[in-house]
């Protein structure tokens, strides 16, 4: 018996030379460049690597289902961005909601971190778009799925501990993945990311245009916006002349009218999206003596004519689809509008995707999420802006929660940071953030108001202005 003991103990040994053995030969043969590193992934491609001090920058391919519960029905490419420091540094997981910028930046958390950035092109903007498009596989779970196999590809490339994080659409992806996939990241930073959690309850928005800023700068951009309906006539022979000279067309939106009453609506909640109060001083001080070219200006800098034009729905057509199918979509009035005067109101995000694609609202999807935030968030941060019209509907905290956050940044519109908070919820988020991505030193792990960026600023890479899109686009 003894003997047997031995020979299985020996056999054991032996069994588990050969594996250290070989493990030691695979971690001989793996490439030591980072670009060889990536490539080496299977199902990863290169596009292009781009130049930066201090980094190394690529834009990537990567094969991704079709279906994540049916992987064996096609795959399409999905393009990311690596902005590598170090595979010993932390690495953040950047998800913009639509389509991924192929310039190198670093967003706020990976200058907290002085770590990696991953960036993730959304599903269906193109070019990361299935051929043909089965645009019901477009939803928050596949998505986040996206997300999952991407880490689960880099995490032995970047083995250091992981943050997701992003900005309004981008926010709220961050807050789905953990949602779907609470085990991959080591935190969440979430900014400024709508939750509605109930699509036809959108009282909150009306309550914030009667208070935000001051008493005048609303009423001046009321004015402007109400003249702008005013002149109506006018106003569209100038849009007509405008779209003629551009070659824009107006089939999704079913009309020249529709998208111009649609571009005026969108004027304060877009003024109040991307501007500050100072910023008031931009806009016409009195509407009805102002000239047309005055109003046309104001309106198109705010909200952009072109924005409802095919030629500038198209290129948003897969978030007006998650708007009409599961994000939700607000709806607010205009009180100091005559009903005369407003033919459509805000329009539902069905009438901004062609008719060819079908849409169903799915009330579910954001309950669901919004539930497991409140009772099963942990280390989750959402940084809010004070006058920022996404900010009326917004994830909050309950039982349950741990070690998360909801901070609003005084003064701030749609680009709030954690720059911008009050000093103490600045110094308590940088040391969350530095904690959760493990690299906390012992004096901010026992005093959070010594928390500091540990990356330097770079006006070029850490630019920090507000990702423009046309107003009512989180």
């Amino acid at each position: 018996m003894r003997k047997v003991l031995r020979w299985l103990l020996s056999l054991t040994v032996f069994i588990g030379t050969l594996s250290t053995a070989g493990a030691a030969t695979a971690a001989q043969s793996e490439p030591s460049d980072i670009k060889d590193r990536l490539l080496s992934v299977p199902g990863m491609s290169l596009i292009q690597e781009k130049p930066y001090p201090g980094y190394r920058y690529f834009v990537l391919n990567y094969t991704q289902p079709i279906d994540h519960r049916h992987p064996e029905r096609g795959t399409f490419q999905q393009r990311i961005t690596v902005l590598h420091k170090d595979t010993s540094r932390p690495t953040v997981f950047y998800t913009g909601g639509y389509n991924v910028s192929t310039t190198p930046s670093r967003r706020e958390p990976t200058q907290i971190v002085d770590g990696n950035q991953v960036s993730l092109e959304y599903r269906f903007f193109t070019p990361s778009r299935p051929a043909p498009a089965d645009w019901s596989k477009l939803d928050i779970w596949q998505a986040a799925s996206d997300q999952h196999r991407v880490f689960t590809a880099l995490k032995s490339v970047y083995p250091a501990n992981w943050l997701a994080t992003g900005g309004s659409k981008g926010g709220m992806t961050a807050t789905y993945y953990e949602r779907f996939y609470p085990r991959d990241m080591d935190g969440v930073v979430a900014y400024v990311a709508p939750n509605d959690v109930v699509n036809k309850e959108d009282s909150a928005y009306d309550r914030f245009f009667t208070r935000v800023g001051t008493k005048e700068c609303r009423d001046r951009l009321n004015a402007v916006q109400r003249e702008a309906l005013v002149r109506r006539e006018p106003l569209e022979k100038k849009y007509a002349q405008y779209a003629a000279d551009n070659g824009y067309t107006f089939g999704t939106v079913g009309s020249l009218d529709k998208a111009y009453e649609a571009v005026v609506l969108d004027y304060v909640w877009g003024f109040w999206q991307y501007s500050l109060l100072a910023d008031c001083d931009t806009v016409p001080a009195n509407a009805a003596t102002a000239t047309d070219d005055e109003i046309w200006n104001s309106v198109d800098t705010i909200s952009g004519f072109s924005a409802y034009t095919d030629q500038g729905l198209e290129q948003y057509t897969p978030y007006y689809y998650q708007a009409g199918t599961q994000l939700g979509a607000p709806t607010i009035h205009f009180p100091y509008i005559e009903r005369k005067l407003i033919r459509y109101g805000y329009q539902p995000p069905r009438n901004f995707v062609p008719r060819s694609i079908p849409m169903r609202f799915q009330p579910q999807a954001m309950r669901d999420v919004d539930t497991w935030v409140r009772h099963h968030a942990s280390h989750m941060l959402f940084v809010y802006g004070q006058n920022d019209p996404w900010g009326s509907e917004r994830f909050r905290l309950g039982h349950g929660a741990r070690d998360s956050y909801v901070f609003t940044a005084p003064g701030m519109n749609h680009g709030a940071n954690v720059a911008g908070l009050v000093p103490d919820q600045k110094a308590l988020a940088t040391a969350r953030i530095l904690r959760w991505a493990g690299v906390a030193s012992p004096a901010v792990l026992a005093d959070p108001s010594a928390a500091r960026p540990l990356a330097r600023h770079d006006a070029k890479l850490d630019a920090r202005d507000v990702e423009r899109e046309p107003a009512l686009r989180p």
